[in-house]
């Protein structure tokens, strides 16, 4: 019997179970792609993040010595640099010696303080005396005016001399004369306890100046040995160092970025989803991250947090639609998935800026 197949029939046929075997590959990885799809959100445009402390000084100075190296594990407190803390030290004491001027004025005004109270109880008993004083010259005059007067009478009768009579009248001139003395020296003693007591509330000021004063300096003092400690400037946080491009004898100056230290053990994922995608995902959902430095072994997390704007929104030059032609484009917004198995030794081997693949099981 024979054969009435034609070659061209069998290419054909061949073609044919290829391309049916082609749909039947292709339908069954879409529907698998399908089905994938109704119940997860992926993206690739994900990264890892943690905390980065940047290493800032709070005063300037040449650096004394670099006690750190590049990619150095260090912990919490430990000794990075040292700043040269001669000018510092010369600040500090110049305000030790500030404070000892102020207590020594503190000392001055206080002296002078309890003289001019010991110059005010002085006074007020002079004014005292020259009182008493005062009311026996007033007994006095009115002795010496009474006698006079009756002498006056008795040198009409001529029964004493002309003599006595001017004895009688010249003491009590002087009597008037010694009067009017003593009251203008208890004017006196009043102007004069008027000014200690001016003097007094005067020096009493002073005090409290003085107060101020050393409030002042030790303010100044604390701030000196303040800025004192901060020429040896310490980690922040247990972590590793980054790049150490220092050198001793280099200047650094305040609010300067010297190095960071990124603490490997405190790491999540920032993936920034479509807004399109964002429609099923809610807080707490399961996440399987991939990392591209460890192919093939995967992470497990869940979302913690959306991001309150999206990405452009906190660029350094955001879009503004309204200023020229508009064109519709698809926004991404943050995500933040924190990993779940904290067990997972390959956690210390991720680092911050790697790039990772993000599975969100929505249903």
């Amino acid at each position: 019997m024979e054969n009435n197949t034609t070659p061209k029939q069998k290419t054909n046929t061949k073609f044919l179970v290829g391309f049916i075997a082609l749909l039947l590959v292709g339908g069954t990885y879409g529907y698998i792609k399908y089905q994938h799809a109704q119940k997860h959100e992926e993206t690739e445009d994900a990264q890892i993040e943690g905390n980065i402390s940047p290493i800032i000084p709070r005063v300037g100075g040449f650096i004394a010595e670099v006690r750190v190296k590049d990619n150095q594990r260090v912990k919490k407190g430990d000794t990075l640099l040292v700043l040269d803390d001669r000018d510092l030290q010369v600040k500090l004491a110049q305000a030790q010696a500030a404070l000892s001027i102020a207590e020594s004025n503190l000392t001055v005004a206080s002296a002078a303080t309890e003289a001019s109270r010991t110059g005010i109880t002085t006074a007020s008993r002079n004014e005292a005396v020259a009182d008493a004083q005062i009311e026996a010259a007033k007994v006095r005059v009115w002795r010496a005016t009474q006698d006079y007067n009756r002498y006056a009478n008795l040198v009409k009768d001529h029964s004493i001399t002309q003599q006595q009579f001017e004895q009688a009248e010249a003491e009590k001139l002087s009597a008037e004369k010694q009067l009017q003395i003593l009251q203008e020296q208890r004017k006196a003693a009043g102007a004069q306890t008027n000014v200690v007591s001016s003097q007094s509330n005067t020096t009493g000021k002073q005090v409290a100046v003085a107060n101020a004063n050393i409030l002042q300096r030790k303010a100044e003092l604390d701030a000196a040995a303040l800025n004192l400690s901060y020429t040896i400037i310490t980690a922040p946080v247990d972590g590793v160092v980054s790049r150490v491009s220092l050198q001793p004898g280099q200047m650094v100056q305040p609010g300067q970025t010297l190095m960071n230290v990124v603490v490997n053990s405190d790491v999540w994922v920032v993936a920034n989803f479509k807004e399109t995608q964002l429609e099923k995902m809610k807080l707490g959902q399961e996440v399987s991250v991939a990392v591209d430095a460890f192919p093939g072994h995967h992470f497990l997390a869940k979302v913690t947090s959306f991001s309150p704007a999206t990405g452009s929104r906190f660029a350094l030059l955001p879009p503004d639609n309204a200023s020229g032609n508009f064109v519709k484009t698809v926004q991404r917004v943050p995500v933040k998935i924190e990993f779940t198995t904290a067990d997972d030794a390959m956690l210390q081997q991720l680092r911050p800026g790697m790039n990772v693949t993000a599975d969100v099981l929505v249903k």
